[in-house]
């Protein structure tokens, strides 16, 4: 999300789920992402969704249907690349806006992969779920030292997740009361 010059930059996740979003965590980046290139990746999986930065993992979003809570299932990924005026909200609340003098703005990719299995528009699930290597054991929870880098991202560099958020959130919902989340 926006900026100000020689402030941090913020990095916004968001999970959907039935078609419901308002699950969002923001953190500040511990580097420049302007300098050079970093490594963003998703784990999705039939237990997590998680979200990684340099092999980081910044944020976990177990499987709670248990719970009662939607999980992506069945709902195939879909990737968008966008950039869009968000100065109403998306820098400090509206406080920063967009210097237009800078444009054009310029975002890329470089050596971008995608493990996936690709989903045909009826199929509930992957022909091949559960055979995949993201589909194993040691890919089903973090381990010890990741749960650690993640504790230090949350600690360190979170600015905002909604499960804590209890002026729009009065009670928390049950995925947060999961897995270390608040």
């Amino acid at each position: 999300l926006g900026n100000r010059t020689g402030q941090p930059y913020i990095l916004q996740t968001n999970v959907f789920t039935g078609g419901q979003g308002n699950k969002e965590q923001r953190i500040f980046l511990w580097f420049d992402p302007t300098k050079e290139f970093h490594r963003y990746s998703i784990l999705w999986n039939m237990y997590q969704i998680v979200f990684y930065v340099d092999d980081v993992p910044i944020r976990v979003f177990k499987n709670s249907k248990d719970l009662g809570v939607k999980f992506p299932f069945d709902q195939p990924m879909k990737i968008y690349n966008s950039l869009w005026n968000a100065d109403d909200w998306a820098t400090r609340g509206g406080l920063e806006k967009t210097d237009w003098s800078k444009a054009p703005f310029i975002a890329g990719y470089k050596s971008f992969h995608i493990d996936g299995c690709e989903a045909s528009v009826n199929a509930k699930f992957c022909a091949t779920q559960g055979k995949r290597w993201w589909d194993q054991v040691e890919f089903r929870d973090l381990d010890a030292a990741q749960w650690r880098r993640l504790k230090w991202v949350r600690e360190k560099f979170t600015i905002y997740n909604y499960c804590n958020d209890r002026k729009r959130l009065p009670q928390i919902p049950p995925e947060c009361k999961r897995d270390r989340d608040i």
